[in-house]
């Protein structure tokens, strides 16, 4: 396998970690420090991107306010309306739009849908490719020309 195809992979399991861990944390509200170490050390980042996973989680718990500020014209609803794994989704695909610029929106988009339809309710990975599809024309508009 090519190296390009095994980051692909270990992105993937980072992004499902990712996922994972920002749900325990709006849940919970468990240190952010205590999430890491606990993916760190546990299964869910075998064979997974660790510093990817570290890096996009720390700026969506780190800029959370933020980001929740971002999202919310684009939404249809009140912030706290969305279920966590709602709140997750799209809080870590705005942190990906913002810090990535190396990866594709499309691909984020893509990766983040695929996610709601494992973990969202039944058709939430629609509102949530509409919600994306707003966001990352506002976030990444030297991509639009």
């Amino acid at each position: 396998m090519s190296e390009k195809k095994a980051n692909i992979w270990r992105r993937k399991r980072s992004r499902r970690a990712l996922v994972q861990a920002l749900y325990k944390w709006h849940m919970t509200n468990t240190a952010l420090d205590e999430i890491l170490v606990e993916f760190h050390q546990g299964e869910s980042l075998l064979r997974a991107d660790k510093s990817f996973f570290s890096e996009i989680l720390s700026h969506a718990v780190g800029s959370n306010n933020a980001l929740q500020a971002t999202l919310l014209p684009y939404l249809d609803r009140e912030y706290d309306r969305l279920d966590f794994v709602e709140q997750a989704i799209l809080e870590l695909a705005t942190s990906e739009f913002d810090l990535r610029k190396d990866i594709p929106y499309r691909v984020i988009i893509d990766e983040y849908v695929e996610l709601a339809k494992t973990f969202g309710a039944q058709d939430s990975f629609k509102y949530i490719n509409g919600v994306l599809d707003k966001i990352w024309r506002e976030v990444r508009k030297a991509e639009l020309i």
